[in-house]
């Protein structure tokens, strides 16, 4: 049977507290008043009374042992009954009283219907879904929106099992069915072992990839190739959904050959189709990601070539300037043509050859035209091999009408084998910029040439331009999928349209949706420039180039030291072991844990294994040092189990929904910030070399790849993912925002400069997220006017000769609600398409519209800058808390020196959401040991300040304990008070602005 704490059926919380109570079970006029005209004596309408608040909060009727006394009290006090009335729940009675509270719910009892649309919700459930769990909850909300009484949950859980048994039966058979007896052969195959090794071929099907070197490319190539040569799944898994797809997968992914022989012959033949079609996918993913680093890392080289070359262009010059001079004084010397001929022969001889002469000459050219392009054929020669597997082996398509790359790497693979230096030019290179061609077209014998290397060192250098921004696309892939493809049609968000501009309040045309965003710009430029003269914090100089005087922020308040240590008195010493423990007695989050076949975990202790890998691979400890702390308890193997077989990314996402849905309950929470805003940054984490992710970091120094981290004002951190160093941060800022399932929803996110760019200004905009950056040298960046007319008596300066191209917003509107209806629509991430519209692209229409948005939406928020002191600080305020969460996971993560070790990418991002958890684990433990302590203070007389309330931080460490023997005693972990602050305090009150003081 499902255990009920890992669904959402609704039941009493153990120990419910005072908020709860008063927020949920006190009894509203309406609730008198139905109870009034139902029962007659004190004793009937207490029954009937606590019935109705104990329905509308379960949806249905439980067994009467099961009430809390806490909630017939609550309702007994609010009703001004005396302590000694008991409730008259007479079984004569009970059943007119439920069918009373139906009535006036105008809720459908048990019957049919709701059994067939419960079977109905969980049949489709079960497309995409395989916990039992999963399927009891998408009933759950498919009763509660049709307005049923919730069945026992004995009926939903026998329903549950018999649809997931029937549905995926039905998937396992039909994929066997339609597979050949060859294809089942070769499956059954990759699971034996050749008796001299422990590993099998389905180990390689698991492989994580290595660093994008030249060797390992073409291991990668090679594996492309022969997870082909098992066979194309796609006839196999038709209409199997991709999310059941990808969770098959990820369950034959945690598997051991011996674990699938376990297996029905359907089953472990539909999860090996499921993983070679992921592992197909992906290895495509990885083979672009390397082709794209190995093309930076020549651009690199090259420009690092032409850098060398300035210093040494002097000697090179002079060379060349004598050997000129040689030249022409043979030439003037000579009788003849032919005595000039041979005397410039020898010269040129003499001098190091014609070859190396004009190598010479295209360096220099090179350096005085800034061209680094010439220096790639230098270190093009070892790649060539390989760069030519690559589109050989992946299958490059144009997403625009403009073919001509595409027609130009089809060329240079007709003369891969030519052995000329250069090919007659037979076709137009409009792609290419006027360095590139300055570099390939050569006039030869009246005709112009392409230098055949040059071309394909140009050619290779724009696959990969247009492969970041979208302008290529590579067939079966996923992350260089045609992004098209992922976008609703118009014809699809037409009918949406009307509804969505409401819910933004945008105009819902395209010459309304202009004329509001000029009216905008317009008005908050006259208003900038209206105050300017009242604005002595903001300084423009003669060049126009603005600054801002640097500002005093406002000190802590005078007791918050005392009362700190005031709180630090209170607060008991714990291990960190426990605060997990306790943080999850008080959620319950472990009922997102549990193994990936949607079963009930077989052990007895199956919590304490989960915690105990909870805790070594949040602090980075590992399964190897965490059993040698453990004297025997648990086995590195069997903490492995654990991670391999209960966790996903998805499960310990769920997990931090629920820690963050507690901590958002509490009060004290909602006086250290705004829950409307949240902040992003990210933090190194240190990784193995061999890794592909793994890059060298300019901005954060060192090797690895980023944490990056959403956190909220009120200090919980909402989300977090992994992502590469070489990444523009801003590419994934809005996710956090669109992925954060929790109660805590900010509509404004700040930044620092890494966080922000044009398109993410006009793709927030259109998804209705204020984007409040910290910049680094914002004063570089550009201000648009809203017209070339538009004139300004104070800040004209700052706008130079930049003007919104507002055409260009009118003829891509429906392009832009497009990108933001499939958003919300959840057909696409943000971050899919940022990868896009962060590379400069003349051929992607979406990149121009977001630009021209984002063109207007970051003046706007410049001039806002420069003219509201106080959304200075807030931005400072709110950045400033994301770093001090990045120093607290890093005190979390003491282990190992910090480095990660894992190669594949879902694992690297599973760690970083194993230390976040127990990072909120630490925050929600601190926030409720803090308000506990200053319930205990306000006892005593000592009532703290607003100001005081805000300045605390749950990010304390000094009670907590790191090392020691790890052992978990359930019994002996000290239960958690869980009430709310329960003295009376003030609303919390907006920061004072501060000062502008003159900078010294």
């Amino acid at each position: 049977m499902t255990d009920i704490s890992r669904t959402a059926y609704l039941r009493f919380t153990r120990a419910p507290s005072v908020k709860e109570l008063r927020t949920i079970f006190t009894p509203t006029p309406t609730d008198v008043a139905f109870v009034a005209t139902h029962a007659r004596g004190p004793a009937q309408k207490f029954a009937l009374m606590i019935l109705l608040k104990v329905y509308q909060r379960l949806q249905y009727f439980p067994d009467l042992q099961t009430i809390p006394g806490a909630v017939i009290n609550h309702i007994r006090s609010v009703m001004e009954y005396p302590p000694d009335l008991v409730p008259d729940i007479a079984s004569a009675t009970l059943y007119r009283y439920y069918a009373a509270i139906r009535t006036h719910l105008e809720v459908k009892s048990q019957g049919k219907e709701l059994r067939h649309s419960a079977a109905r919700a969980m049949h489709q459930a079960a497309q995409v879904m395989e916990s039992p769990a999963d399927l009891i909850n998408a009933a759950t909300q498919t009763l509660l929106i049709e307005h049923y009484e919730l069945p026992a949950f004995s009926t939903l859980d026998r329903m549950a099992w018999r649809i997931r048994r029937l549905v995926n039966t039905g998937i396992y058979q039909r994929v066997l069915a339609r597979s050949s007896t060859e294809q089942q052969q070769t499956f059954s195959r990759l699971l034996e072992g050749d008796g001299t090794s422990p590993f099998t071929v389905f180990d390689r099907i698991k492989e994580a990839p290595k660093s994008a070197t030249l060797t390992h490319l073409d291991e990668w190539l090679s594996r492309l190739l022969w997870l082909q040569s098992l066979g194309n799944m796609h006839p196999l898994l038709e209409g199997v959904r991709p999310a059941k797809i990808t969770h098959l997968a990820q369950e034959a992914g945690s598997l051991y050959p011996s674990d699938l022989l376990d297996f029905s012959e359907a089953k472990r033949f539909t999860l090996l189709a499921c993983l070679i079609f992921q592992a197909t996918v992906s290895t495509r993913d990885e083979i672009v990601q390397m082709f794209l680093k190995r093309i930076a890392r020549l651009t690199e080289k090259a420009k690092q070539e032409l850098e060398r070359l300035r210093k040494e262009e002097r000697a090179i010059t002079e060379h060349l300037v004598e050997v000129l001079a040689d030249v022409v004084q043979a030439s003037a010397d000579a009788k003849d043509v032919a005595e000039r001929g041979s005397q410039v022969s020898v010269i040129l001889e003499r001098a190091g050859g014609q070859a190396l002469l004009q190598e010479q000459c295209e360096q220099v050219s090179a350096h005085h035209g800034d061209r680094y392009q010439p220096f790639l054929k230098k270190f093009y020669g070892s790649h060539r091999k390989a760069l030519f597997q690559v589109i050989k082996t992946l299958d490059l398509r144009s997403t625009t009408s403009d073919l001509t790359l595409v027609e130009a790497m089809q060329f240079i693979l007709v003369h891969e084998q030519s052995p000329k230096q250069y090919v007659e030019a037979t076709f137009d290179l409009p792609f290419a910029s006027k360095k590139w061609q300055r570099t390939i077209l050569v006039r030869r014998k009246g005709k112009t040439w392409f230098a055949r290397h040059h071309l394909e060192t140009c050619v290779f250098s724009y696959l990969a331009e247009e492969l970041k921004s979208g302008d290529l696309c590579v067939a079966g892939s996923e992350q260089f999928a045609d992004y098209r493809d992922q976008l609703l049609s118009w014809e699809e968000c037409e009918p949406k349209v009307a509804a969505y501009c409401q819910q933004l309040n945008l105009p819902a045309t395209a010459e309304g949706f202009v004329s509001h965003l000029r009216t905008w710009l317009t008005e908050v430029a006259a208003e900038v420039d209206r105050t300017r003269p009242e604005n002595h914090s903001l300084l423009i100089n003669e060049k126009g180039e603005p600054s801002l005087r640097k500002t005093r922020a406002k000190g802590p308040p005078d007791g918050l030291a005392q009362l700190e240590e005031a709180l630090h008195e209170q607060i008991p010493e714990r291990h960190l072991l426990d605060v997990i423990v306790r943080i999850e007695q008080l959620t319950g989050f472990r009922r997102h844990l549990g193994p990936l076949s949607g079963n009930e975990p077989k052990t007895d202790d199956a919590w304490e294994r989960q915690a105990l890998a909870i805790f070594a691979y949040g602090t980075n400890l590992g399964p190897q040092q965490m059993a040698r702390h453990l004297r025997g308890h648990l086995s590195a193997d069997q903490i492995a189990h654990i991670d391999r077989r209960h966790m996903t990314t998805e499960k310990l996402d769920a997990a931090l929904r629920d820690v963050i849905n507690c901590f958002n309950r509490y009060t004290l929470p909602h006086y250290w910030g705004d829950e409307k805003r949240a902040a992003a940054d990210g933090t190194q984490y240190e990784l193995a070399e061999e890794n592909l992710l793994a890059e060298q970091h300019i901005r954060y120094g060192g090797f690895g790849g980023i944490a990056y981290h959403h956190v909220s004002d009120m200090y919980i951190m909402l989300f977090t993912q992994f992502i590469a160093c070489g990444v523009w941060e801003a590419v994934h800022i809005l996710d956090g925002l669109i992925r954060n399932q929790s109660d805590v929803s900010p509509t404004t996110v700040h930044a620092d400069t890494q966080g922000q760019n044009l398109p993410v200004f006009g793709l927030s905009y259109m998804l209705g997220i204020k984007l409040l950056p910290r910049i680094r040298n914002w004063k570089d960046l550009k201000f648009y006017r809203p017209s070339k007319e538009t004139t300004y008596e104070h800040i004209d300066a700052l706008f130079r000769d930049n003007v919104i191209d507002w055409n260009l917003l009118a003829t891509h509107w429906q392009d832009l609600l497009r990108v933001a209806i499939s958003i919300q629509e959840g057909k696409v991430l943000p971050s899919m398409l940022l990868r896009k519209l962060t590379t400069s692209s003349h051929k992607n229409r979406l990149y121009q519209a977001f630009h021209a948005l984002g063109c207007v939406h970051r003046t706007v928020f410049l001039l806002t800058l420069i003219s509201d002191v106080k959304l200075r600080e807030v931005i400072h305020r709110a950045t400033n808390k994301v770093e001090q969460y990045n120093a607290l996971e890093d005190w979390v993560r003491f282990a190992g020196g910090g480095t990660m070790y894992a190669r594949a990418f879902e694992e690297q991002e599973k760690l970083v959401k194993y230390t976040g958890l127990l990072t909120n684990c630490i925050i929600l433990d601190n926030t409720l040991e803090i308000s506990a302590a200053l319930n205990t203070l306000a006892r005593e007389g000592c009532i703290p300040t607003i100001d005081e309330l805000a300045a605390l931080s749950p990010y304390q460490t000094r009670h907590i304990k790191r090392f020691g023997n790890y052992e978990i005693d359930l019994s002996a972990v000290p239960a958690l008070i869980a009430d709310d602050l329960t003295f009376p305090l003030e609303a919390p009150t907006e920061p004072a602005p501060i000062e502008s003081v003159q900078e010294p």
